[in-house]
């Protein structure tokens, strides 16, 4: 299940990163700050995508036992 997470991280985890980014940078009183918060935006997306990882896996797991 360790593998479907990883690989499930990573594309819930570049969706995640890249919404939080646009997030930062369509909404005037971040953008001006840009430079520092895209960081904090990308690793928050990443961070946040692991429990969902963790469920999408879990669900496909589940369906695959069947």
């Amino acid at each position: 299940m360790l593998r479907i997470v990883s690989m499930m991280w990573a594309i819930a985890g570049t969706v995640f990163a890249g919404s939080a980014i646009i997030a930062v940078l369509a909404v005037p009183s971040l953008a001006s700050h840009a430079m520092s918060y895209i960081p904090y935006a990308a690793i928050g997306g990443f961070i946040c995508a692991l429990p969902v990882a963790f469920i999408v896996a879990a669900q496909l797991n589940r369906v695959k036992a069947r």
